[in-house]
């Protein structure tokens, strides 16, 4: 068959509901057992699943004739090997768009929404039938592309993570974490419920509801009818925020450092926890750095830019 590009098309696909529900219990019929025992109802499940499967195909028609195709599901995609012509197509909710996004070095990513009516997509701008339309236009380099700013966490013993969303630095369960946050020359001994780093594109998630939880509790104790509010950076911002989760004020610990920008000066952090310290990436708790007793982790704005398609 012959393309009109020679230029590889990665497609990054996941396993819907159903299929998780198949692999656990084997087959539909003690999948379906199972959920409607406890009162589900399992013709969601399969409908939702018929829907993303049916735009998997409809994807793959538009672009078979542009260029080659490969299908790679989301579990693969840390360890699979980009090319730097690839083009990359995501097709699914808007965290595998940001999971995605950290993996590349430069590829422009397409991003799909096979689900309208039950996806928001913030980042999902467009449809099946739009891909020949949109590949043939980053083909020619007449499409645009929205930078994405991306957050790295780099500790002392060689080891780094990249956020597209944002970071969540404590521990693994639900107990307190302690350590030492240094920030423009300061320093605060904290016990919290963990931290929270934000970029741009993360701003309307985590971030969005620690500060809508904040603006609350502001708004009763002022008695006031209007906050104090931020404004919500843009995905290409070259700064982060940090937040720190309901910080304990005690006699060794304090909770003045928590809640800043981080631009020129990166955030510093030294954990205080024996055991269960954790640094998760964009909420996937597969992506994650071990944050125990001694280690110290600088978060800062990364080098490395993500590229969307809009």
């Amino acid at each position: 068959m012959s393309y009109i590009s020679e230029r590889r098309i990665v497609v990054i696909t996941k396993r819907t509901r159903e299929d998780e529900l198949i692999k656990k219990f084997n087959n539909m019929a003690q999948a379906a057992f199972y959920v409607e025992k406890m009162g589900g109802d399992i013709a969601e499940y399969i409908e939702e699943s018929k829907v993303y499967k049916e735009s998997v195909s409809a994807s793959y028609n538009q672009l078979q004739y542009l260029a080659r195709v490969q299908l790679i599901d989301r579990e693969y995609v840390p360890n699979f090997i980009f090319g730097d012509d690839d083009i990359v197509v995501v097709i699914g909710q808007d965290g595998l768009v940001a999971n995605t996004l950290k993996y590349l070095n430069g590829q422009p990513l397409i991003a799909v929404n096979p689900d309208p009516a039950r996806y928001d997509g913030v980042l999902l701008p467009f449809r099946e039938s739009d891909l020949r339309t949109v590949v043939r236009e980053v083909l020619s380099g007449h499409r645009p592309q929205k930078k994405i700013t991306m957050a790295v966490a780099e500790l002392n013993d060689g080891q780094n993570l990249l956020a597209v969303n944002d970071f969540f630095i404590g521990r693994r369960t639900h107990v307190s974490a302690r350590y030492c946050l240094k920030i423009d020359g300061r320093a605060e001994n904290q016990s919290s419920s963990g931290i929270i780093v934000s970029t741009g594109l993360g701003s309307t998630g985590w971030l969005k509801s620690v500060l809508a939880g904040a603006t609350g509790i502001a708004a009763y104790l002022l008695r006031q009818g209007i906050a104090p509010t931020i404004s919500r950076p843009q995905w290409d911002s070259n700064f982060l925020y940090y937040s720190v989760r309901e910080p304990f004020p005690s006699n060794i610990t304090g909770a003045d450092l928590v809640f800043g920008k981080i631009g020129n000066t990166p955030l510093h952090i030294i954990s205080q926890m024996p055991e269960d310290g954790v640094i998760f990436s964009d909420g996937i708790e597969q992506d994650f750095l071990q944050f125990n007793s001694g280690i110290e982790a600088k978060i800062s704005v990364a080098a490395k830019k993500g590229y969307l398609v809009v």
